[in-house]
């Protein structure tokens, strides 16, 4: 069974002759089907618009992807789930029921958003949690609630896996080479699902099955690295075809670093290509010339393998690129666009200042997608809706002419289907490349057509803007129209990131104002109010112009409007086109300061963190309510970049606190760390 490689777009077909004729027999009335679709057209790009309510992806297929040419959309899980108090995104990736009612909208809005999106020839792939069920009690987002995290109205606790197959009393994956504990025991104490048993695999089929009927096209299966392949393909094997008559499509999340290895997952699905963005990312921050060696570099098999430019877990904890990085970002999607790979993917996602923080949302209910305020919208961008159509036109043609002119400026073709240059460099760029092309006059589809490429005996002389690229393909050129918009990316601003440490009273926040517009222009009253969500770092992102220099403070505030200013001098800051992160400590000026990233291999229970404290100020002054969170991102190692003052000795401790604030102490003498008078130190401890 082949669930490889989806087929192109899809077209809506209206098949009711055999429904219209039993209705005039006077036999039953039948309930409309759900849209059926054929597929007429070549489009593969998937638009990812990850947590996106199901009105706002309707929308988004009806008026941009569609007339823009994106094959599917894949979307965020439908069931219902988890609900904290503070919204976290990843509430979604905790299932509490099956039902198709949670926070981006009923099961009927869900049903109206496949069918609107089939009409525009788009299909409809899921993010599919089926490893595991949430590690929380409470209640979910369609009023379902839970006091014992094994028993759900799906599951009973005989349904999930317990310390006799993990082979561990703890039940957690403590050990990652360990390939029983990875796939038997809970990831971060979510109930693991046992997959091996007909009727676990039976309901697991049953909650997809109830997708594929309301005329869902596929999946993208998370955490498939914790499930043996032979059980995901023995609850392929229970699916039904899709309404267009198609096997579901299948790709899965095998994250890197661990045993079992992505490449053991082909013959379930494809699978995302977490090294192809990481090498993209590696270029891009470098020399994107060394792309040319792309198909050695260790990349999956393109066959078996979507790729990517980011997603949602790694924009987050560094590992690939993000909207953060402005221009630059959006060039390594125009190069995955334009390079014969795999099934390329279009990230879109809610901009954000924390790791945790919530998507836009009423009540934990995510409100429709603004790309104007919160949302990052590179599916509105006209250059990257020129180069999916440049992507379709080109088909399958292989890469031809590749040229490196310099490391950041390079150009190649897609046999004599089409060419494109791109410059990652801060200037503008100007080269003579031997494109493939006929002779004639080209629409440069990365400015939406203002421009015009003339090749002659097959060469063509062009000018690249800074930070952008010209391409162009042998067929007619449609520019897009007002579905496309420029997100606000870093073409005239840039996200400029600004964490804090600083201790607070209650009643207290922080804010950050400078001699800028965006930042109030010294105007306290203007001031950015920055988020305590990763207490006692402060975080905020702001839109401010590229190519800028300016000065800035923090000020705390209380209820009554009282103002207290940081003491040091005032902070310098400046922009470029990529986005710039500003880590500052209350009261330590820049000039003193320097970053240690401390680094502890710790393992937790769910709900559980763990933080830094020490003896100077900017570690807490051993206060364990101004601790400092680390990052789980790397989990079990846990990280953090904390600014601290230059040429100081200090004493520190690791801390665990759970979900009611009770603080354990790691064992043992304090640890001591002397910082120097450069930057850029780190720790490598292990919870003692």
């Amino acid at each position: 069974m082949s669930r490889h490689r989806p087929p192109g777009a899809l077209r809506r077909t209206a098949s009711l002759t055999a429904a219209g004729a039993l209705a005039l027999a006077g036999a039953i009335a039948l309930p409309a089907p759900a849209a059926q679709a054929d597929a007429t057209t070549s489009g593969d790009v998937i638009a990812n618009l990850w947590s996106y309510n199901w009105d706002s992806v309707a929308a988004e297929c009806t008026d941009v992807l569609g007339p823009n040419g994106y094959g599917a959309v894949w979307v965020a899980p439908p069931a219902e789930s988890l609900k904290q108090t503070n919204y976290y995104w990843w509430d979604v990736y905790q299932p509490y029921s099956y039902e198709l009612s949670g926070r981006f909208g009923t099961a009927a809005d869900f049903a109206s958003m496949v069918d609107a999106c089939h009409d525009a020839g788009v299909k409809v792939y899921t993010d599919a949690v089926i490893n595991h069920t949430a590690a929380q009690t409470g209640t979910g987002y369609n009023g379902t609630t839970i006091s014992n995290k094994y028993d759900t109205p799906d599951w009973d606790p005989d349904d999930f896996h317990t310390s006799a197959e993990c082979n561990d009393s703890d039940l957690i994956i403590d050990d990652w080479s360990n390939l029983t504990e990875i796939q038997n025991c809970e990831l971060l104490g979510l109930p693991d699902l046992e997959t091996e048993d007909d009727d676990v695999r039976s309901g697991i089929a049953a909650y997809l099955n109830k997708q594929i009927a309301l005329g869902v096209d596929g999946f993208r299966i998370d955490a498939a690295k914790h499930m043996p392949v032979a059980d995901l393909n023995a609850i392929w094997a229970k699916l039904d075809n899709t309404t267009a008559g198609a096997e579901p499509y299948i790709f899965q999340e095998v994250y890197p670093g661990s045993t079992p290895a992505a490449s053991d997952y082909y013959s379930a699905g494809d699978v995302l290509d977490f090294s192809y963005a990481s090498r993209v990312k590696s270029s891009f921050q470098g020399n994107i010339s060394d792309l040319e060696s792309l198909p050695s570099s260790g990349a999956l098999t393109p066959a078996d393998s979507v790729s990517f430019v980011t997603n949602h877990d790694t924009e987050r904890n560094g590992l690939h690129l993000s909207y953060k990085d402005g221009d630059t970002y959006r060039l390594a999607n125009i190069f995955q666009l334009a390079y014969k790979w795999s099934t390329p993917t279009v990230y879109s996602g809610f901009e954000f200042s924390s790791s945790d923080q919530a998507p836009p949302n009423s009540n934990g209910f995510v409100t429709d997608t603004n790309c104007a305020s919160g949302w990052y919208c590179l599916q509105r961008d006209t250059a990257i809706n020129g180069m999916v159509k440049w992507h379709n036109a080109v088909g399958s043609e292989s890469v031809t002419n590749w040229s490196s002119k310099s490391p950041s400026v390079i150009g190649f073709g897609r046999g004599t289907a089409g060419y494109v240059a791109i410059n990652n460099g801060s200037s503008a760029a100007t080269y003579t490349f031997a494109t493939g092309m006929a002779d004639g006059s080209y629409a440069n589809v990365v400015d939406n057509g203002a421009s015009t490429v003339t090749v002659s005996g097959g060469n063509a002389t062009l000018t690249i803007p800074a930070k952008s690229a010209v391409a162009f393909y042998d067929g007619e050129f449609t520019p897009c129209d007002t579905a496309c918009e420029e997100p606000d990316d870093g073409t005239s601003t840039v996200t400029a990131t600004f964490n804090e440490y600083a201790a607070t009273s209650s009643g207290q926040d922080v804010y950050v104002v400078g001699s800028i517009a965006a930042l109030g222009n010294w105007d306290t009253s203007q001031a950015v109010k920055l988020s305590s969500s990763g207490y006692p770092v402060w975080s905020g992102a702001v839109s401010v112009p590229v190519n800028t220099s300016f000065e800035f403070k923090y000020i705390k505030k209380d209820s009554s409007g009282n103002v207290t200013w940081e003491s040091n001098a005032n902070r310098s800051g400046a922009t470029t086109t990529s986005a710039p992160a500003f880590n500052n400590s209350w009261n330590v000026a820049s000039a003193d300061a320097t970053d240690v990233t401390f680094n502890v291999t710790a393992t937790t229970d769910f709900g559980t963190n763990v933080y830094v404290v020490g003896s100077t100020a900017s570690l807490g002054s051993w206060d364990t309510d101004d601790a400092i969170p680390l990052s789980s991102a790397s989990y079990p190692t846990w990280s953090k970049l904390v600014i601290v003052p230059k040429s100081t000795a200090f004493a520190y401790k690791f801390i665990k606190k759970d979900g009611s604030g009770n603080v354990t102490w790691e064992s043992g003498t304090n640890r001591s760390y002397t910082t120097g008078s450069s930057s850029g130190y780190s720790t490598a401890d292990t919870w003692k």
